[in-house]
């Protein structure tokens, strides 16, 4: 069982809606609340940073693990509760051994290669700026390598993900 099912913890938006605003509740106002915005946990930059080194340097995160643990610490003793947490900003700084950053907010299929590194752009479950179709990008990450494609919402309905992927993700 994981932690969602077992307290509730976590929320997943299903049908369009989110469960932890139901409509009936929230269409009328009820008085203030609060929330928290935090931004920029950015994994791997302080050690970048110390060492005067942004473009390498960022294989440790102990820092910013400590420190966002704090933050959430503080947060689950407040009193009241905050309405909801919101995290904006880059999560990561460096990753060691990064092969390829997945993105979106482009709305059609893009990338390129960049150092090593490839950068892949998927494009928009809604609304779609150019000739793709409405999809999601299957990523499968194994010890050897990153393999990915991007498959339309009918095509996945239809017929699920396809073997080669399958076959990637058995344990050997």
């Amino acid at each position: 069982m994981s932690a969602a099912e077992a307290g509730g913890v976590f929320r997943r938006a299903q049908g369009r809606t989110l469960d932890a605003f139901p409509a009936e509740q929230e269409r009328e106002w009820k008085g203030p609340f609060y929330f928290i915005q935090g931004a920029d946990p950015q994994f791997g930059l302080m050690k970048a940073w110390s060492t005067g080194d942004c473009d390498n340097g960022g294989d440790e995160w102990e820092q910013e693990i400590r420190l966002t643990e704090q933050a959430i610490q503080a947060i689950n003793k407040l009193n009241p509760k905050p309405r909801f947490f919101v995290l904006c900003g880059d999560l990561i700084h460096a990753m060691p051994g990064i092969k390829a950053v997945f993105s979106g907010h482009y709305h059609r299929n893009a990338g390129g290669t960049y150092q090593n590194m490839d950068v892949v752009v998927s494009s928009a479950i809604g609304c779609q700026l150019g000739n793709d179709t409405h999809g999601v990008r299957v990523v499968v990450v194994t010890a050897d390598k990153i393999v990915h494609r991007y498959y339309s919402l009918d095509e996945l309905s239809e017929r699920g993900i396809e073997g080669d992927l399958m076959d990637l993700m058995k344990e050997k």
